[in-house]
Parts: C-alpha cells; structure tokens; sequence
C-alpha cells in the first residue's frame, strides 16, 4: 500500500491520537486525560502515515531535557505514542518512521532521544538502548516492619489535595531531578501529569491522595496514592496503591513510609516504578517478604554520539577510543576518542587511532546513563576489549553514584 509520511498538523491531531488508541487495545483515553495531552501534544515535532484520510502510523517525540551523570540537563526528544494501524502491519511504517524521526532529531540538535517501550523487542534494530530499570513492589506490612533512621520523629507528615500541594511537590521533584539520571526536567505543563487522576488510572482505588512531609514548615518529601478497600474472611485486605514518594533527606523518606505502612485497613503497600537502589529495600525488616521485581525502563538513543557524551561528566579519569557500529545512523559509525577527568567536562571526537573497545550504538546507549556496567555488558558478548585494561577504565569512568531512573511515563 502507498501511505503519505508528514508532520502533524494542529488539526489532524484527534485522529492521529484515536489511530494510537486504537493500536493500543482501542479503550478510548478518558476526557480528563485527553484533554492534558492536548495541551502537552507538539504536533509539529509529531508525525503520522495516512492511508487516504485514514491516519494508519503514529510517532511523536516531545522537547524534553533529561538529566544525565554529572547533573546537566541534555536536551531530548521523548518519544512517544508509537503506533501502527493492525491493517498495516510489516510494510515498513514503523521504520520509515524512525527513520524520519531520527533524521528529525538530529537536525533539531538534540544528542539524544528516549523512550519507553510497550515492548522490549521493537527499538534495539532502530540503536535503543534499555538504560534504565523499574523496581516493583508489593510489601505485606503485617509481616514488615521498617528500620527508621535518626530524625523520623521529628518530620510532620500532613494531608493535602494534590492540587493545592502541586507547587511544594514541584520543588521537591525539581531538587531531586538534578541528581538522579534519567529523570525528565518538567516544562512547564508537565506537572499537570503527575495530579491526573481519571477513574481509569485508579484500578478501582479511591481518588489520588497526597500527603507532605515537612520539618520547621518547609516540604521535604510528598506521597501521592490511592487506598483499594477489600475484605475476606479473615478482616481488612485492603492496598495502598502508591502512585509517588520522594524525600529529600533519609529522615523525611522513612516518615512518609512509615505513614504508608500504617494506614488502618490496608495490610498491603503496592508500589509501581521506583529507581533500582530504592532506600526502601534498606528500610524494610525482611526484603523476602515484598515481592520485589525488576523490569526495563528508559530507553536511550545516542543521535549525536560526540555531542551526546561529552554532554555527561564521567567518574573516573578516562582516554579510550570506542570502535562504534550504528547501520540505522551511520553519521555515528565508526572511531571516536573519549577523554575525560573525573567529574569534569569531557570531549569526544573523531579519530583514526586504534580503538580499545568495540560496540554497537545501542549498546552504548544502555550505559550511557550509569545504570548498565560496560562489564556486564562485555560479559554478555555485546563489548569487545580491544586494548587491554580499556574496559575496566571505561566500566569505572561511565558509572554513576545512583541509578538512572524515569519517574513517569509520557
């Protein structure tokens, strides 16, 4: 079949987003949530395949800034709302989709794009990476008990709408984006996002509560959840359906955890999507007892491979020349030298020395962020060691005190 590939316009934008949702299971979004993508929709960095006036192919990437090691704020596209109508399945929409987007991108100027993925199988052939993970939880508190550090009593933990907290939550979440890879620096809008709460997103919980943590009357922390009453034979089952939790400091993290451990009736604390070295793990009495589970999470796509890593402060003193493999951009194949002091800016160019590791862009998009060790990596047969003591300088220079994480989806 012959499709028109083109950018998105203002008006075209209801059907393209009824053609995600339908290739998405075909549940319509509420009106709430509609309404807030409207709003945050960029529709000329969006584009579309139209079969006819029938929209069968989908892709946006919005502006984003992501943080990545060292604390700078890297501009990226953040890709989103991938789609193809079942109707038009393996004729090459998605590629020539990525394709555009990617060439789009880069002419942007933007060094990187990320994604979440439906599927963990579609993006490697188009140089994704999985940088990220997503820890999963589901605590039983009748059987958990929690370590508190020095200082919990003395932080308040109060009620407040999510609206009216909003602006403290912000701060809260801007202060820990600095120092946290991975995590998205929210435009302005953005922060409508983490308050939406349609009926759909509730599981049949109650409506989004939230609660701050403070001490001498500043906000140091804030948890947003929904509580799912339920009953057997034996008394209350209910849940505690945490949607968000963030401290700035150990005291105030532990207080807002103790307050979501002791909610009367819900004997189960569920928690979706927190960073890999969460502190809760630490915090709980008997980790057995919380189901823990891990899965990928942000995938990262070097677009301007030179750009995109001197963009990043490395751990480590580092002079490696990284032999790069990427068919789907070739502007990036090939040899490139990477130096670095530690914690300092870092330069990357073309060279034609001989190389002390061998990869694919993909490859190095899973550890750009910190979270994926080169050595881990090696082991699994995706890097080569060219020059003797290259991977263990590189593994050291490219990791990071914490692991990258994306708090939200988009």
């Amino acid at each position: 079949m012959n499709t028109d590939l083109r950018v998105l316009t203002a008006s075209e934008w209801d059907a393209w987003l009824g053609c995600t949702e339908l290739a998405f299971g075909g549940v319509p979004l509420s009106p709430e949530s509609r309404e807030l993508y409207a709003s945050l929709a960029e529709p000329q960095r969006a584009l579309g395949h139209w079969d006819g006036a029938e929209c069968v192919g989908t892709a946006g990437a919005y502006s984003f800034r992501v943080t990545v090691p060292g604390g700078a704020a890297v501009p990226a596209a953040g890709v989103t709302m991938v789609s193809v109508a079942a109707t038009h399945r393996r004729q090459g929409l998605l590629t020539s989709m990525m394709r555009r987007q990617l060439d789009d991108v880069r002419s942007w100027g933007e060094p990187l794009a990320v994604l979440l993925a439906s599927e963990p199988g579609i993006y490697g052939r188009f140089g994704y990476g999985a940088a990220t993970s997503e820890l999963n939880l589901r605590i039983d508190t009748s059987r958990v008990g929690l370590a508190l550090p020095p200082g919990t009593d003395g932080v308040r933990v109060r009620r407040s709408s999510p609206e009216r907290a909003l602006g403290a939550c912000e701060a809260v979440y801007a202060r820990l984006a600095a120092g946290r890879p991975g995590t998205p620096v929210r435009r302005p809008g953005w922060e409508r996002v983490a308050v939406s709460d349609p009926e759909s997103r509730r599981e049949g919980g109650s409506p989004l509560q939230c609660v701050l943590a403070e001490r001498d009357g500043e906000v140091t922390g804030y948890a947003t959840f929904h509580l799912r009453p339920a009953w057997d034979d034996a008394g209350p089952r209910g849940t505690v359906a945490v949607r968000d939790v963030a401290g700035l400091d150990p005291a105030s993290y532990a207080a807002l955890w103790r307050f979501l451990s002791g909610i009367d009736l819900m004997p189960v604390v569920e928690c979706r999507n927190r960073p890999a070295d969460d502190p809760v793990l630490r915090l709980v009495s008997d980790v057995r007892r919380c189901e823990v589970r891990l899965r990928d999470g942000l995938y990262v796509r070097l677009v301007d491979l030179g750009a995109a890593l001197a963009a990043r402060s490395y751990r480590a003193p580092l002079d490696v020349v990284l032999d790069v493999q990427d068919a789907f951009c070739p502007w990036n194949a090939g040899r490139w030298r990477l130096t670095a002091d530690a914690g300092s800016a870092a330069a990357c160019r073309r060279t034609d020395d001989d190389p002390g590791l061998s990869l694919s862009a993909g490859v190095l998009g899973a550890a750009y962020l910190g979270g994926v060790s080169l050595t881990t990596l090696a082991a699994a047969g995706q890097v080569r060691e060219l020059r003797v003591g290259a991977l263990a300088e590189a593994a050291l220079a490219f990791s990071s005190d914490v692991q990258p994480w994306c708090p939200h989806g988009f």
